[in-house]
């Protein structure tokens, strides 16, 4: 007991220290280092993520990832399929991913940007959130500016990688066949297929990314990240 306090005294004085240290031991955090944590984890992540899906076969083979055959599509799958044109489709998707692949190598400054630019009104609201809160609101803040901004990369990739030579004799011979039967021809929007798949695919790592902060402090590599989320940890 410190000399000359009361009981009360004591505890009161326990309960205003608590009020000024962390779970950790650290100086309480302020609303601008909750932020500015929360955007050194995203930035971390971002960087991340995007090295691991612009490897090769960073989305090819990664089956939590990998962009399937457009669902817009599926009858031209089916009906080629049946004309023995298989290999011709499997060849088709390892392009999609490529291009995703390809395009994800420009990721990462974009993300950043995005990331440094946001507005966060209440840190902590995202910091005691669920495990991928702080990407959910960076998802709901700046999909459509990712998504401008990611666009042409993704409309060059898929270029690159030749996405449309090995998307048209598919869709010419769909068309040829749903000509003698009637149906209507098909075209989808590659250029946007594969953006939204990629982003979508970004974000699912960028959560892992966040999570593994969250959780390991062995993630948090740097002083903030480990003075903001080793507070919450518990």
């Amino acid at each position: 007991m410190i000399v000359g306090c009361t009981n009360q005294q004591l505890l009161q004085t326990l309960e205003t220290a608590g009020e000024v240290l962390g779970e950790e031991g650290t100086a309480a955090l302020s609303n601008d280092e909750v932020i500015a944590g929360l955007k050194e984890a995203l930035t971390l992540g971002t960087d991340n993520a995007a090295g691991f899906a612009s490897a090769v076969d960073g989305f090819n083979e990664n089956l939590r990832i990998r962009i399937p055959f457009p669902e817009d599509a599926i009858k031209v799958k089916n009906t080629v399929e049946d004309l023995g044109l298989g290999p011709q489709v499997d060849k088709f998707v390892l392009t999609l991913n490529r291009a995703a692949e390809e395009a994800s190598k420009e990721a990462a400054p974009i993300f950043v940007d995005a990331i440094l630019s946001m507005s966060i009104a209440d840190g902590f609201s995202i910091l005691k959130g669920d495990k991928d809160a702080a990407t959910t609101y960076l998802r709901e803040k700046t999909y459509q500016g990712l998504y401008d901004s990611f666009a042409p990369k993704v409309k060059s990739a898929v270029a690159t990688v030749k996405v449309g030579e090995n998307w048209t004799p598919l869709a010419n011979a769909y068309n040829t066949a749903v000509f003698i039967t009637g149906g209507e021809p098909v075209n989808p929007d590659l250029d946007d297929y594969v953006t939204t798949m990629a982003i979508d695919g970004l974000f699912t790592l960028l959560a892992d990314e966040e999570e593994k902060i969250r959780e390991n402090p062995a993630a948090r590599v740097t002083d903030l990240l480990k003075k903001v989320f080793g507070s919450v940890q518990g």
